[in-house]
């Protein structure tokens, strides 16, 4: 199997991976409440990626190019001792200051999104959850980056997609679910954790990095959920809560976060960034397949003519310029 072809069948497995969590974490809310249930998977997440860290590090070693080891210069040419000392520094401590940054944005955006939800089906937060790849862009004008034309008709389309799937036929903006509403916002909170990201992770590394984002969302979380599922209504899971859900815990964490981060990471090494981004958007589509065949969720024809437009919108926002295209070398 070409390398390529094996990575873009990791990144499907990605997708599948990530689509059918929203299930877990929606029907893992029967027996534990929404922060804690964020809390503890992103903990569980964290500890999966200790051991693929050690294993990637000796790897690395192996092949005798750990950054660690063997640092070298803008040039190529090796560090004395004492610059090799201070390089290391500045690296570990900038690789703490983002994880902590990305931990942040990734907290409150997976609580956020756990919340809204327990009001909501996992098909639409699937969805709703994909907008923020359309709002990276937008967001990226307050940093002066350009925009191409043809992303403000996704914008529109993306628009008019979310209100067919969330807005009754007859009902109007009053009787939108409020989970939807929820769950927007935390779109908008992954759109600045990808921002988060997309500024450290070429500095650093991305595993190591994720490490660390995951065990502060999974700490500053089990802390939080002391405070906010209480003053939802939510009653704090005991063991025998645990217990029963053990099973959505195990998925989202250990797969969810483990694995499917892991697995993103090895394939995009082999794969088109652009045919990249096309397969993981898949992620939407698969939380709605799911969500119908395990959950029983189902959608009108208006709703699945938004989510068609907001599929197309995602996809075509995520098309290099011709520009691009020009510069990036045939693949």
């Amino acid at each position: 199997m070409g390398r390529q072809l094996r990575g873009s069948a990791m990144l499907f497995l990605t997708a599948f991976i990530w689509g059918t969590a929203f299930v877990a974490q929606k029907s893992g809310m029967d027996t534990i409440s929404p922060i804690a249930f964020n809390g503890i998977r992103t903990l569980i997440g964290a500890l999966f990626l200790v051991p693929v860290i050690l294993i990637l590090d000796a790897r690395r070693r192996r092949k005798g190019n750990a950054d660690a080891d063997t640092p070298t210069g803008e040039d190529g040419t090796p560090l004395t001792p004492e610059e090799a000392a201070e390089a290391k520094k500045k690296q570990t401590k900038l690789l703490w200051i983002g994880g902590i940054c990305c931990g942040l944005c990734l907290m409150a955006a997976g609580n956020i999104q756990q919340v809204g939800m327990y009001y909501t089906t996992a098909g639409k937060t699937g969805f709703i959850t994909a907008l923020y790849v359309i709002l990276v862009p937008l967001f990226g004008l307050f940093l002066k980056k350009k925009i191409r034309p043809i992303f403000w008709v996704c914008v529109a389309a993306s628009a008019v997609g979310l209100y067919l799937l969330c807005i009754p036929a007859n009902g109007g903006f009053g009787h939108i679910n409020k989970g939807d509403i929820i769950v927007l916002v935390c779109s908008i909170c992954f759109a600045f954790h990808i921002l988060c990201i997309d500024y450290f992770s070429p500095k650093v590394d991305g595993v190591k990095m994720s490490c660390i984002q995951f065990f502060v969302a999974g700490s500053l979380s089990c802390i939080l959920m002391f405070f906010i599922d209480p003053a939802l209504g939510f009653t704090l899971p005991d063991l025998h809560a645990l217990q029963g859900g053990w099973f959505e815990l195990f998925y989202a964490g250990v797969m969810s976060c483990g694995v499917a981060y892991t697995l993103q990471v090895v394939a995009q090494a082999d794969v088109n960034p652009t045919l990249a981004s096309m397969i993981l958007c898949l992620e939407s589509v698969f939380a709605v397949l799911a969500g119908a065949v395990i959950l029983g969720e189902s959608m009108g024809t208006r709703e699945i003519i938004g989510c068609v437009l907001m599929f197309a919108a995602i996809l075509v926002a995520q098309l290099p310029s011709k520009e691009d295209r020009l510069s990036e070398p045939a693949q």
